[in-house]
């Protein structure tokens, strides 16, 4: 299934993990402000499985989920 212009409907899909593979096209213009894709409440960890750009400069990119985030530490090289 494809989703084209439902940013309502693909957030409701990522909420309940049924998105598969993301496929982004970018179109290199910049126009303002635009509504979100990506909540910021949701865990969103991807890898990048291919990119290709067209002739016209559009980009696409395809990305598919990596699993839940994991969180580390780094410690501070000041307290040694």
């Amino acid at each position: 299934m494809k989703i084209h212009g439902s940013g309502q409907l693909a957030q409701t899909l990522m909420r309940h993990n049924l998105i598969d593979v993301y496929e982004l096209v970018v179109f290199p213009v910049v126009l303002g402000e635009g509504k979100r894709l990506f909540e910021t409440s949701l865990d969103h960890s991807m890898r990048l499985a291919g990119s290709s750009t067209t002739d016209s400069g559009l980009v696409v990119l395809t990305y598919e989920p990596a699993g839940e985030l994991t969180f580390g530490s780094v410690d501070d090289p000041r307290s040694s």
